[in-house]
Parts: C-alpha cells; sequence; structure tokens
C-alpha cells in the first residue's frame, strides 16, 4: 500500500520504493493572532511533495514545501491597518536513506510456527526501530515574512528518522530535526507522531511538534484520520493548535497522496553487515557455477582438454 507521510508533518523512516513517483499535497485554512504585536491574520497555505524512490529501496529524493498567504490586521492603539503578504514558508530539495531495518531481519528468521500468542505480543526488539537519514537544502526568497533572513538564502537541513511498527496496527515515527544549518537563525526541533490503523483502509493519527530559535519556536499538536481509497490512493483531514499568544494559532487541513508504481520486479532490502556480505558472496558463486554449467547437463572445470584433461564425457 502506499507509503505517505500525510497528514501529519514527520517523515517517516521508510522510502517510497525504487521506480515509484509519489505526489503529496493538501490545503490549510487557520488563524493567527499575536496579542503582543497586535496582529490577527485569517491564514490559507498549499503544502507538497514530490518523492521519487531511486537507484535502491532504500533511497529516495524529494521536493517538500508550504506556500502560505496571510490577510489581516494590524492594531496599533486606535489605528487598525490592513496587512497582506504571501510566500513560501518552506521549500527544500533533499534525499532520504534507510540506514537500518530491523524487520528485514525478522521477515527472514520467519513467524514461530508453534505459538500464534509469540508472534502477536509485545516483545522486546520491538522497540528497535527502522532509522534513517535525510539530507536537503532549504532555498528561502529575498523580502520573505515567512523566513528570518531578508536576503534570499540556500541553508542546509537533515532529519534524522526513526519508525517503530508495532503489533496491533500502531506506528510509532519520531524526528530529530537541524534546519537552516549555519545562518544567523538555525532552528532546532523534534517531532512525535503515532498513528494507528483501525483497518485495512482508516487511520487516526496524533502529533507533537516542538522547534525553538531565535527567530520563531512553538509547541503545536496535530490530530486526524485518513482514508486509503485504493493502494495508490489516500485522502485525510486534521487539524492543528497551539496553547500560546505570542502568537496563537489553529489550522484546519485537508490532503490527497497518490503514487505511480512503476515497479517492474519484486525487490527486497538486503541485510546489512557480515551477515549480508556472506550471504552476497554465497550468490555470486551460484550464480559463477550455473553460468558455468553446459547445456547437456555437464560441468566445465575449466580445463582446456589437453593431455590427461577430460573430454567432457565424450568416446
Amino acid at each position: 500500500m502506499i507509503n505517505t507521510n500525510r497528514p501529519g508533518v514527520s517523515q517517516g523512516a521508510f522510502a517510497v520504493g525504487t521506480n515509484v513517483l509519489q505526489f503529496e499535497t493538501g490545503f490549510s485554512y487557520g488563524s493567527e493572532k499575536h496579542d503582543l504585536l497586535g496582529t490577527d491574520y485569517t491564514t490559507f497555505g498549499w503544502d507538497y511533495s514530490v518523492r521519487y524512490g531511486v537507484w535502491r529501496e532504500e533511497l529516495e529524493v524529494s521536493i517538500i514545501g508550504e506556500y502560505r498567504n496571510n490577510s489581516g490586521e494590524i492594531t496599533r492603539g486606535s489605528l487598525v491597518t490592513e496587512d497582506k503578504f504571501s510566500n513560501f514558508r518552506s521549500n527544500t530539495i533533499g534525499a532520504k536513506y534507510l540506514v537500518y531495518d530491523p524487520y528485514r531481519k525478522m521477515e527472514l528468521e520467519g513467524p514461530n510456527l508453534y505459538s500464534w500468542k509469540a508472534n502477536n505480543r509485545f516483545q522486546w526488539k520491538d522497540l528497535i526501530p527502522a532509522v534513517s537519514v535525510y539530507a536537503g537544502a532549504n532555498f528561502d526568497f529575498a523580502d520573505n515574512r515567512f523566513t528570518p533572513s531578508a536576503e534570499a538564502e540556500i541553508s542546509p537541513k537533515v532529519v534524522l528518522s526513526t519508525q517503530n511498527n508495532w503489533i496491533g496496527g500502531f506506528v510509532f515515527v519520531t524526528n530529530i530535526i537541524a534546519d537552516r544549518i549555519g545562518t544567523d537563525f538555525p532552528t532546532y526541533g523534534y517531532i512525535l507522531t503515532l498513528t494507528h490503523a483501525t483497518n485495512r483502509y482508516f487511520s487516526i493519527f496524533v502529533e507533537n511538534q516542538g522547534f525553538k530559535s531565535d527567530f520563531y519556536a512553538d509547541q503545536i499538536f496535530r490530530g486526524g484520520a485518513a482514508v486509503l481509497i485504493t493502494n495508490n490512493l489516500h485522502v485525510d483531514l486534521s487539524g492543528a493548535l497551539n496553547f500560546k499568544d505570542t502568537p496563537s494559532f489553529w489550522e484546519a487541513r485537508a490532503g490527497v497522496a497518490y503514487r505511480f508504481d512503476m515497479h517492474d520486479k519484486d525487490e527486497f532490502i538486503e541485510e546489512k553487515g557480515k551477515a549480508g556480505r556472506d550471504k552476497r558472496r554465497a550468490e555470486k558463486v551460484e550464480k559463477k557455477a550455473k553460468k558455468n554449467k553446459r547445456k547437456d547437463g555437464f560441468e566445465d572445470d575449466g580445463d582446456d582438454g589437453g593431455d590427461g584433461g577430460d573430454d567432457g564425457g565424450l568416446n
């Protein structure tokens, strides 16, 4: 089924898959009010993500961003001024790579054939998550009130993602984020997302995001639901809010994700480490042996048929 990061804003550990092109987008409507600055805005946003799996099952490249329009009023004493502005809040090009997958090893080991209970209860190894690393570049435009710098700027962003797939349809994702690294206003934060699939087609989620910089800091809470229409199509609804007044914030969001699955063969993530190297070495030896096997069913031992050599069994 489709592997989407919606309706939350965290990144799961797994890539979309080789030769899979996926579009994720949504629209938001909300309010942002800052008591100290005297601002009161109605917000409208469009978020988007384009993800593509390349080279290996573990790797994907992506474009992720959000365009926002704010319109409202600025109050200074008895003076009220209309204000409106729009621009990109974020626009990032990057790549994510799955560096560790504990579930691949579990699949190779297979289920316990003697105990249903053993296969359907919590085990300590379930706490070991899949881990991926994302690295990207932010492209910020000049005169953008949503970003810290008044000048156009390109800056790095890195994300460490972990993902636990638990029995009962629960998925827990953690993101540790360092954004706009090396600028005058770097941002550091986290996202925690818990998703529960109530059945094959319907899921709910809760999420907590925290971030801090000299430009803006906040704690945002989200919740919502998603419906799987087909294996390649997903729609969702969600809401977000915070609990401070500098600014206070709420938002409603609706979106969709669609996948173009161009897999031409089944692929599996290879084992890592010594076990993986030994397995691949054995596969190469087996492949070479099959290549050297003659069509008449006799093995070619590499002898050129000289004195004392095997003539291939023909008299």
